[in-house]
């Protein structure tokens, strides 16, 4: 593996200019396929049993996360945030039945913070060792989630319904993921050192304020997050108050958030672009909600909105990185734009429960929420625009 001099990887010029020459990203290496795949692992152990709240924090810590990134703790966020998810999920199997406190302590605020903590790291540290196939590294890191979304949900679903039961099907579950956290605390490693360069969290603040583009895209997500989660909670309830089975439903969920490992290779090499249309093909599946009768509706939408949803959710920390051109303080910026859309995952679940009322009145979330998402997907067409005028604006000299 070619040395690196950390010391000129970072220089009086490049802070000028914002962008780290490529010469000096590696592209390849041990070191750097090493790091990726630690942070694939942490993306598959922090999938959990998402909540509104738990989705929130995990979102919303990214304020804290991001900001001790740019400073350079990269190793104390992903070791201090392993440990709490370790201790989180170790702590659920001990929760009794109907003290909903207890589980709400330990997988809705232990886990989803130590979630928050590990995400952003563990992502934006791909971007130090990678430049002509970062967006594609960063798209296998998020992949994990997509592992995670199938092996989960099975494992659990068979220890704690079979002879194990709760307790010890968490248990196994956690042996899990904290094996496979401490593997990823051995190969996450930053390979620069933080820039000298780098902003207070008010100064990056202002100047993502004035701009253009990283405001249309955190409006587009905040705004579509509102209605994103709709159907990862609600389709199981639908199809089970259609008739459908309670396993089918169960299986109908999981084949909803994990149907798109496949296809995440081809959509990373145009992700500006594919950010777009995949939110468009969301909002149209979120109106179909309304015709959700049958078995063979709950598949098609389950399976086309999982594939369009994993494509959105695993691009937009690529997309970000392209909408963040000075290094030095992209955990921040990604910090700030998932917590934006951390208030959108807040607030859309229990509206659209307000909104399907005990009578089970299907169509008004599906209604409400597909308008949300409709918006959202303006959003980034106006984010596109303005990235393809300031292109066309830096070649024109």
């Amino acid at each position: 593996m070619d040395h690196v001099d950390n010391s000129s990887a970072i220089t009086t010029k490049e802070s000028e200019n914002h962008l780290e020459p490529e010469e000096h990203f590696l592209d390849g290496g041990f070191s750097a396929w090493a790091t990726a795949f630690g942070g694939f692992l942490v993306q598959f152990c922090t999938y959990g049993w998402i909540g509104s709240v738990n989705a929130f924090l995990f979102e919303i810590c990214g304020l804290i996360s991001g900001q001790l990134y740019d400073r350079g703790y990269v190793r104390q966020l992903v070791i201090g945030a392993s440990l709490l998810q370790a201790i989180s999920l170790f702590m659920l199997s001990l929760a009794k039945p109907d003290q909903y406190y207890q589980v709400f302590l330990s997988q809705g605020i232990g886990s989803g913070c130590a979630g928050g903590l590990l995400y952003i790291p563990s992502m934006a540290v791909v971007s130090q060792y990678f430049c002509k196939r970062r967006a594609l590294v960063m798209t296998f890191v998020a992949s994990g989630a997509c592992l995670g979304a199938v092996i989960h949900p099975i494992m659990l679903n068979n220890t704690i319904n079979g002879r194990l039961g709760f307790a010890n099907g968490v248990r196994a579950s956690a042996g899990l993921i904290s094996g496979l956290l401490l593997i990823a605390c051995f190969l996450i490693r930053p390979r620069l050192p933080p820039s000298k360069s780098s902003m207070n969290f008010l100064e990056t603040a202002n100047k993502c304020a004035r701009d253009r583009a990283y405001i249309f895209g955190t409006a587009g997500l905040t705004i579509f997050a509102v209605g994103f989660y709709y159907p990862l909670f609600y389709l199981q309830l639908d199809s089970t108050m259609h008739g459908l089975s309670q396993t089918f439903s169960f299986y109908s969920v999981e084949s909803n958030v994990s149907l798109r490992d496949d296809v995440l290779t081809l959509a990373a090499r145009h992700h500006e672009r594919i950010e777009f249309h995949r939110s468009a093909d969301e909002w149209i599946l979120l109106f179909a909600f309304i015709a959700l009768r049958t078995l063979a509706s709950v598949v098609a939408i389950g399976i086309l909105y999982g594939y369009s949803a994993g494509i959105f959710q695993a691009l937009w920390a690529p997309v970000l990185a392209v909408l963040s051109p000075d290094p030095s303080d992209l955990g921040t910026r990604m910090g700030i734009s998932y917590a934006f859309m951390a208030l959108g995952g807040l607030i859309g679940p229990p509206i659209s429960g307000a909104l399907l009322t005990a009578d089970y009145i299907w169509w008004r979330g599906a209604i409400f929420n597909g308008i949300m998402a409709a918006i959202g997907c303006l959003c980034f067409i106006a984010m596109q625009v303005v990235l393809r005028h300031r292109g066309r604006a830096s070649a024109n000299g």
